[in-house]
């Protein structure tokens, strides 16, 4: 007689939870907005195995007995209990997803895959009870977070008779959807001046929503604006914040004109970082960066170069790295090159999602390292904390306006000013201060 031998169930369970100033800054500080836990599914999966049986026959006319073996298919039923839905671009590694001391798992340093929402199909390779197996995962990948908040447009004033169009007005993004849709409640009557409350929703694919109020100014006559900031001066600045490990510097472009490198040299400056280019129309280099390059070199300060990116595909990014090093041609830098992207706030124009940024600068950073140069991320405090992803391979200059930055992420450059003030340099400039015992490679 057959028997069938049913291996007892291997019950695995896992949790997972969806994840998600002080001083002036540079422009559009938004908060940040907390994702939503997502909910717990389970899901069965059946492995097949085999079981051996032994069937003992007689003959009357045999002395002896004949023992015959069979082998045949014992189906065994698996039940894997997971969590089913898996925040979108969240890393969750195999092993953490599936544990059980009575699987080895041979796979378990894979990532599930995230980077879609919907249902996803993995392989699974296990050992259970000494047979190996191989089965499909099914899980869901949800997008729980809402729209950030780039620019709320909470200055908005709009001109007696013109158009009001409040897409132009504010800035959004989403950490999936591309082109997140927003709406707003309220009037805004551009015929008649007044103030006009309304309350804005940022809604994206999945249904999740951000919304804000804000008044809209319509005037005869738009505001002037009068610049009544204070002014540091380099050796104010030097007595502030110079001292062991740390060495004081300036960034410059264009708009500070021609600059008496000497004069800045003389007045303590160590190092100055220089924008080499943009990408506003194309890729254009600054009209200055030749003449900054040698005046810097020849005052023996150290240098470095930063590009102003407005870039929105890989495509475009990577040609701006390469542009870089060709124009470099070769120039030793004391730092790596900077990428400089700030189109905040009016990001949605873009049409870019929040991972989609991050993955450029990755790019760039890979385009420029095939060159021979390394990469650095600018970025202000608000953006980040709320936007870039936390950088583990590459260095950060962080920009806060403000006496004692309250930043806790890891930075090698603080831009401290926009409002500087040194010798060999007619206007404002930017105040840096690099610290040394940060690695920049």
């Amino acid at each position: 007689m057959k028997k069938q031998l049913w291996l007892p169930a291997a019950v695995l369970v896992m949790l997972l939870a969806g994840c998600g100033a002080q001083g002036a800054e540079p422009a559009d500080a938004a908060p940040v907005t907390e994702a939503t836990t997502a909910a717990v599914s389970t899901q069965a999966v059946t492995a097949c195995t085999t079981q051996t049986t032994t069937e003992t026959t007689a003959t009357a006319t045999e002395t002896s007995a004949t023992q015959t073996t069979t082998t045949e298919p014992v189906r065994q039923k698996i039940t894997l209990k997971t969590a089913g839905a898996v925040e979108v671009y969240d890393t969750v590694l195999l092993r953490d997803y599936i544990t059980e001391p009575e699987i080895r798992l041979e796979n378990k340093n894979s990532r599930l895959d995230t980077s879609k929402t919907g249902t996803v199909e993995q392989s699974v390779r296990f050992t259970y009870q000494g047979q190996s197996y191989t089965q499909n995962i099914r899980y869901q990948v949800v997008d729980t977070t809402p729209p950030l908040l780039l620019n709320g447009g909470y200055n908005t004033v709009i001109e007696t008779g013109k158009p009001f169009d409040l897409n132009k007005c504010v800035g959004f993004g989403d950490n999936y959807d591309k082109s997140p849709r927003l709406t707003y409640t309220g009037q805004v009557d551009t015929a008649v001046p007044g103030k006009y409350p309304i309350t804005a929703t940022v809604t994206d694919a999945a249904g999740n929503k951000t919304s804000w109020d804000l008044t809209v100014t319509v005037a005869d006559k738009l505001p002037t604006y009068t610049d009544t900031a204070s002014r540091l001066s380099f050796s104010d600045f030097a007595e502030a914040y110079g001292g062991k490990n740390k060495r004081l510097g300036i960034d410059v472009s264009k708009w500070q004109g021609k600059i008496n490198f000497e004069a800045v040299r003389d007045a303590g400056c160590q190092f100055v970082i220089m924008r080499i280019g943009h990408g506003r129309n194309g890729m254009e280099m600054d009209e200055y960066y030749r003449s900054n390059m040698a005046g810097a070199k020849s005052a023996g300060l150290d240098v470095g170069v930063y590009f102003y990116s407005t870039a929105n595909t890989e495509k475009a990014v990577r040609q701006e790295a390469r542009w870089i090093a060709e124009n470099l041609k070769g120039e030793k830098l004391d730092f790596p090159v900077v990428f400089d992207w700030e189109s905040f706030s009016n990001f949605q124009k873009y049409g870019m999602s929040i991972h989609d940024l991050n993955m450029l600068f990755e790019a760039f950073a890979d385009e420029l390292q095939k060159q021979g140069y390394s990469a650095m991320l600018y970025g202000s405090k608000n953006y980040l904390q709320n936007f870039w992803y936390p950088q583990k391979k590459y260095p950060v200059w962080l920009a806060h306006y403000t006496d004692q930055t309250d930043y806790l992420g890891d930075y090698a450059i603080w831009q401290m000013s926009c409002r500087g003030r040194i010798p060999g340099i007619a206007g404002d400039v930017d105040l840096d201060i690099q610290y040394m015992d940060v690695h920049l490679e």
